[in-house]
């Protein structure tokens, strides 16, 4: 079960924070043994553009901690069966500390996460951050405190923008997309975008996304661009339509009662080698994604530029944006708005 980093039971339970006195100082260098272990999961393979930051970002909490707090990093949720639905389960109940996850799934749990991935919602990768680091980060973050759930907006990780690769040609416009069937993560905001489009969503968790595109059991898939190239999508999927229909990143979460077992001088470093890692992780990925095109071409895939506007057609002509109002309600349409301006 253990994925890059080993390290101890899932759901472990620590110490009492009393039973090793105060931290030691920055540089004194770790103790015999931590007072709290814990894991990370992510969903993405061990080269990707998340791992070595979260290993980065653990690694400087062990050391600025004086090993007070171990964390340990596993590829692919560990190989846990169930991939992401099944970690969030996980950091529900307590048997995993952290993860990181989009808030498509994330919704699950917090519906309200969802609306990062709104179609269409935000500009730019500047957009979308300067959201999270304000009031619509924090007001999501208190969402998922309500549910157990810490969420550390400062810590929000790229992914990227959105967009559909094909096996069958290219997707110039939405019509295109009729009738076929189109590959979602677990999340119902993706499955009623891709109804919208008038296509058939078929939900399948990342680490079986090659072989449902080799299979044919999905025609399409919408991911990041980064995505695609770490998980080698382009051998199963050639044509690669530019869309950039919504934003996917990584929200670090925790188990909460882990966290407020913490001491708050153990949260502060936690949270700012988060935001460290958050921020050198955005721009590394920002420019991944920026060359990615051409790495992409340049393995075969066939690049064109969808029209985005009949996409926005057919989710106005579908109520898409009405009904997902409706069922965020006007409290938290306001907050997003407040950050992007008027939807739908």
């Amino acid at each position: 079960m253990m994925g890059a980093a080993g390290g101890v039971p899932i759901g472990a339970a620590p110490a009492t924070p009393s039973a090793a006195g105060p931290a030691p100082a920055a540089g004194e260098g770790p103790r015999e043994a931590p007072l709290f272990r814990a894991q990370q999961f992510h969903n993405q393979p061990e080269e990707s553009h998340i791992h070595g930051f979260l290993v980065r970002l653990w690694d400087g909490v062990r050391r600025d901690t004086g090993g007070l707090l171990d964390v340990t990093v596993h590829a692919r949720c560990g190989d846990i069966p169930g991939s992401d639905p099944e970690a969030l389960r996980m950091v529900q109940d307590g048997r995993l500390e952290f993860h990181t996850l989009m808030g498509g799934i994330l919704g699950k749990a917090v519906a309200v996460t969802e609306m990062q991935g709104l179609p269409f919602a935000f500009r730019d990768h500047a957009h979308v951050f300067a959201a999270m680091d304000g009031p619509f980060g924090r007001y999501l973050a208190e969402a998922c405190a309500r549910s157990g759930i810490l969420m550390l907006p400062e810590a929000t990780f790229e992914n990227g923008f959105r967009h559909f690769g094909a096996s069958f040609g290219p997707v110039t416009a939405a019509a295109d997309l009729a009738g076929r069937n189109v590959r979602v993560p677990d999340g119902e905001m993706f499955r009623d975008f891709v109804r919208a489009l008038a296509a058939e969503p078929v939900t399948v968790n990342i680490r079986e996304l090659y072989q449902a595109l080799a299979t044919g059991r999905a025609a399409v898939q919408e991911n990041a661009l980064v995505v695609m190239q770490v998980n080698r999508l382009y051998e199963v999927s050639r044509f690669l339509s530019l869309t950039g229909h919504m934003w996917s990143g990584f929200n670090l979460i925790g188990h909460l009662p882990f966290w407020v077992r913490l001491p708050p001088t153990i949260q502060a470093v936690v949270r700012r080698h988060a935001r460290a890692a958050a921020e050198a992780q955005r721009a590394h990925t920002k420019a991944l994604n920026d060359r990615m095109v051409d790495e992409l071409s340049a393995r075969g895939m066939i690049v064109n530029q969808a029209d985005a506007e009949t996409f926005r057609a057919a989710l106005a002509r579908d109520g898409f944006y009405a009904r997902w109002r409706a069922r965020f309600g006007e409290e938290a349409w306001a907050a997003l708005e407040a950050a992007t301006g008027p939807l739908g």
